[in-house]
């Protein structure tokens, strides 16, 4: 089957990664981005709508501070982030100016997600930007993001954007052509064209979580390529550093390593549930509850529950386990942790003469609840 012959393309996010455009030693990689420019401005105007996740700010801040190599110390790495920004959108709005294309910057932190009015507020702000033909630039704003707060790399940042923006397709331009059957410097090592799914034998390949590859290697990709399929949307990682790559796929043409989506696709509320918030603590489910969620599509009642981890509120997003301690869901608790150690495996006609009142039958609705 070819990578892109039965789906319709319309919305494209394209993550670019930092080896890409910039280097300690040489800055931004004036003319990479120059093509690149030159690569998006054909897709766009053969009628798709984009929107790019961008790196490279750190590393170009790095030139201008005489530094070869990103340093430990947080506060000079965001100073380096923050030098660095200004130059990356400068080169990007002079080069695609050179195709009368304009660009506008929105940087995000993980809280900006998090927040679900802040995360609309952005979705907003991003289709008004492309209704007006504008390419918004996304990155992480690593001059104020600290490790609480922050993505980890921009290939999740990407894969959250494209859930954000429910895009058609995520591509993924990376420094090596795709995801190789094994690693790409021995001999008998070839590109894997098509992943039907991402299993725990195609994580090896990628080196998997303990590999020296570390944050924004294949691995990264593969969780981010993942992510993105559970929503529904198809990815591509291809090379960045090679021509016209860009316009070839975007024309039919097989390119890279294309990670084939799940057919059901979430709904933009049910991804940033599954990937946009992190939970603050979990419960146990009996078999009865977890057929229930799982087989049946039903809420969560006080009455499946078997045990109660961790403090949360109401509000707050906690995880939903097996009996084997397995996650099989995540949503949002009308109930706090403390509550629901008194409630637990109760009828819900209990609930009021336990606690004295009653916010809901349901612990979790199934508006606010997502199976992974």
């Amino acid at each position: 089957m070819k990578q892109n012959s039965d789906r319709k393309i319309k919305r494209i996010v394209i993550k670019i990664g930092s080896n890409i455009l910039a280097s300690a030693e040489q800055g931004l990689n004036t003319r990479r981005l120059s093509s690149l420019s030159k690569e998006i401005s054909e897709v766009i105007d053969a009628g798709n709508e984009v929107v790019i996740v961008s790196s490279g700010a750190v590393a170009a801040g790095l030139k201008k501070l005489n530094l070869k190599k990103i340093p430990k110390d947080i506060q000079l790495k965001q100073a380096a982030a923050a030098i660095g920004q200004s130059s990356l959108m400068w080169a990007y709005e002079q080069n695609f100016a050179r195709f009368n294309k304009k660009v506008a910057q929105i940087l995000l932190t993980r809280n900006d997600v998090e927040n679900r009015l802040r995360y609309i507020n952005a979705k907003n702000t991003i289709f008004t930007l492309m209704s007006y033909g504008v390419i918004p630039l996304i990155n992480e704003n690593d001059p104020v993001a600290v490790d609480e707060i922050k993505f980890g790399d921009n290939d999740m940042l990407a894969a959250l954007t494209a859930g954000l923006v429910e895009a058609d397709m995520l591509i993924i331009l990376s420094d090596v052509e795709g995801l190789y059957s094994m690693d790409p410097i021995n001999k008998g090592s070839k590109i894997i064209k098509h992943v039907d799914k991402i299993t725990p034998d195609i994580e090896k390949m990628a080196g998997g979580k303990s590999s020296a590859v570390g944050t924004g290697g294949m691995y990264s990709k593969l969780l981010a390529a993942k992510q993105a399929n559970d929503h529904g949307i198809p990815v591509v990682v291809m090379s960045g550093k090679k021509s016209s790559l860009l316009p070839r796929f975007i024309h039919g043409k097989e390119v890279g390593t294309y990670f084939e989506p799940k057919k059901e696709r979430l709904s933009s509320k049910k991804g940033w549930i599954a990937y946009g918030v992190r939970t603050k603590g979990s419960i146990r489910l009996d078999e009865g509850a977890v057929k229930a969620l799982t087989e049946m599509g039903r809420s969560l009642l006080p009455s499946g529950i078997a045990g109660v981890e961790g403090g949360f509120e109401v509000g707050d997003y906690i995880k939903c386990l097996n009996a084997d301690g397995k996650k099989i869901a995540k949503g949002l608790t009308n109930y706090s942790s403390k509550d629901l150690k008194q409630i637990k495996g109760k009828k819900t006609s209990e609930i009021e003469k336990i606690l004295g009142y009653k916010y809901s039958d349901e612990v979790i609705h199934r508006d606010n609840l997502v199976i992974v």
